[in-house]
C-alpha cells in the first residue's frame, strides 16, 4: 500500500507516540517520514535527498544499505531467530561476538553483559556496581557520581545517572544514590582560565563531591568521554587523567560511557582510549551494530568480573533480549568490517583531520563563537556577538531556527540549544566531507540573514 505524505502523517498523528516529543505540537505539524536510505543519505515521503550529518541517531556508522548486515540478519534469522541466555543456555552468535569484544576492547575487559540499549546497559552498570561493593562487605557505599547535561538513557536509571534537567522534573528523578556534578564545559564556564587550567578545576570538582558525600559512600563515576546528546562537550586534555588519579585515590569505580564514542566515533575503538583513562566499566550500544539492529550491554573489567564470577552466587539481572542471536550476529559482521576497511584507523588519520580542517574554517563565521570537533564528532556554538561571545536569549531557538534551514537544504544537523551538531558516518569519503562543509555554511548564512530579518542579530 503507497500512501502520500499527509497519510502517513495522520496515521502517525493517531497511533505512535514519539520519544522527546510534544506530542500536541507535533501533530499540528505533521512528522517528517523518512522512507529509505543509501550509503549517507537518506530520503523522505516527498523525495527529498538529506545528507544524514547525525548517523541516524549516533549510529549507522557504516552507512544505509551494507550487504554484509543485511545478509548476516537474513541468514542468522533463517537459522535461529531467537533464543534467550536464561536457564544456563547461549548460542553462537553471543559467544563469538562476547569473544571478539574481549579482544577489542582494553586489556582489563574480557567479559560481557548483553542487553538490548544503551539505557538498559547504564541499568545494569547500577547493578553491578552495588552488587559488586555488596560483595565487597561494603553495601554501604552506593553512590554514583554522574555530570550535570550528561545523557545516560531514559530508563529510571539512566535518566536518574544523567544530568539532563528536563528529565527530572518529570516522574520522581532522579532516583536515590544518584549525585551530579557540574560538566567539563569551558564556553560556559571556564573562560578566564586556560583549557588545560579549566580542565584540572572540573574534575576536582569530583573529588570535593566525593568528599562531601563520603568516602565510605560513593561507588562509581560515570561519565561519556564525550559529552554527545548534551551538545558534542570535548573536555580539555588534562581532564580525563585527573579523574583517573581522583578515583585511583578514593579506589571508586570509573565507568565510562561508550554508547556513542565506542567503535571508531573518536579515532580510535573507544573514548576512553583517545583521552587516556582505565574506566572499569564500558557501556556500549549504537556502533556495535550501526544501528542496524538493537543491541547493548556493559563490558565489565577483571576488577568486578573476578568477584562476581568467583563469589557472586546468581546475579539476579537480566532481559530478555540479552544476547539476542540476531543482534550478535549483525555486531560481529560490523565489527569485521570495522577491522578489515580499517574505517577506525581512517578515521583517525584521514577523515577525523578534514572534519576538524572544515570546523576551523567555518569559525570566522559570524554567528560561530566557538568550534569543537573530536574524532567524527563536532560542534559549532552560535552566539548573538562574536567578539564578547554573547548569547542569545534561549526563548528565541536560535538553533532550531538553524536547523529548519538545515534540513529545509538538505542536510541533517541537530541542534541543542544553540550548540549545531554533526556526528556522521565513519565512511565517508572526502569529497562527501567537503560537501557536508559546504552546506553546514550554506545554513549558517541562511540563518544569519533569516535572524538579521527579524531584528535578532
Amino acid at each position: 500500500m503507497t500512501r502520500t505524505t499527509a497519510q502517513w502523517q495522520a496515521a502517525d498523528a493517531a497511533h505512535h507516540l514519539h520519544p522527546f516529543t510534544d506530542f500536541k505540537s507535533l501533530s499540528a505539524k505533521g512528522t517528517r517520514v523518512i522512507v529509505r536510505g543509501d550509503g549517507i543519505y537518506v530520503w523522505d515521503s516527498e523525495g527529498h535527498r538529506l545528507l544524514d550529518a547525525m548517523s541516524g541517531l549516533w549510529c549507522v556508522n557504516v552507512g544505509y544499505g551494507r550487504r554484509e548486515l543485511i545478509d548476516a540478519a537474513t541468514k542468522q534469522l533463517e537459522t535461529l531467530p531467537f533464543y534467550n541466555s536464561f536457564f544456563q543456555t547461549t548460542t553462537p552468535p553471543a559467544i563469538e561476538l562476547a569473544e571478539l569484544l574481549a579482544e577489542i576492547t582494553p586489556p582489563q575487559f574480557k567479559h560481557v553483559f548483553f542487553g538490548g540499549s544503551g539505557s538498559e546497559g547504564n541499568d545494569t552498570v547500577v547493578r553491578l556496581v552495588r552488587r559488586y561493593w555488596d560483595l565487597m562487605g561494603q553495601p554501604k557505599r552506593d553512590v554514583i557520581i554522574s555530570r550535570h547535561n550528561a545523557y545516560h538513557g531514559s530508563t529510571m536509571a539512566g535518566a536518574s545517572l544523567g544530568g539532563m534537567s528536563g528529565m527530572h522534573q518529570q516522574g520522581g528523578l532522579p532516583i536515590p544514590g544518584i549525585e551530579h556534578i557540574q560538566q567539563p564545559f569551558w564556553f560556559e564556564q571556564g573562560r578566564g582560565h586556560t583549557r588545560d587550567e579549566f580542565g584540572l578545576t572540573a574534575a576536582r570538582w569530583l573529588e570535593a563531591k566525593i568528599r562531601e558525600v563520603g568516602p565510605d559512600r560513593v561507588a562509581a563515576f560515570i561519565g561519556e568521554p564525550v559529552q554527545g546528546a548534551g551538545g558534542v562537550i570535548v573536555p580539555p586534555d588534562t581532564y580525563w587523567p585527573e579523574v583517573q588519579r581522583i578515583c585511583d585515590q578514593y579506589g571508586i569505580l570509573l565507568v565510562s560511557d561508550e554508547v556513542i564514542c565506542g567503535f571508531g566515533r573518536t579515532g580510535q575503538w573507544f573514548g576512553c582510549e583517545t583521552f587516556g583513562f582505565r574506566p572499569d566499566l564500558m557501556t556500549f550500544a549504537k556502533g556495535v551494530t550501526s544501528g542496524y539492529i538493537p543491541l547493548g550491554g556493559v563490558m565489565v573489567g577483571e576488577r568486578l568480573a573476578r568477584v562476581l564470577i568467583d563469589e557472586g552466587g546468581e546475579f539476579n539481572h537480566g532481559y530478555t533480549y540479552s544476547g539476542h542471536p540476531v543482534a550478535c550476529a549483525v555486531a560481529l559482521a560490523n565489527l569485521r568490517l570495522l577491522q578489515r576497511e580499517g574505517v577506525v584507523e581512517r578515521v583517525r588519520e584521514e577523515l577525523a583531520p578534514h572534519l576538524a580542517w572544515h570546523f576551523e574554517q567555518l569559525a570566522d563565521h559570524p554567528l560561530v563563537g566557538e568550534v569543537q570537533t573530536c574524532g567524527m564528532m563536532a560542534a559549532l556554538q552560535l552566539v548573538k556577538d562574536k567578539a564578547t561571545s554573547e548569547v542569545f536569549d534561549p526563548t528565541l531557538e536560535v538553533g532550531m531556527v538553524c536547523r529548519a534551514h538545515c534540513f529545509g537544504n538538505g542536510l541533517v544537523m541537530r541542534a541543542v540549544g544553540d550548540r549545531m551538531i554533526v556526528a556522521p558516518p565513519l565512511v565517508m569519503s572526502i569529497a562527501q566531507l567537503d560537501e557536508m562543509g559546504a552546506l553546514i555554511r550554506q545554513c549558517l548564512d541562511l540563518t544569519l540573514a533569516d535572524l538579521r530579518s527579524r531584528g535578532w542579530f
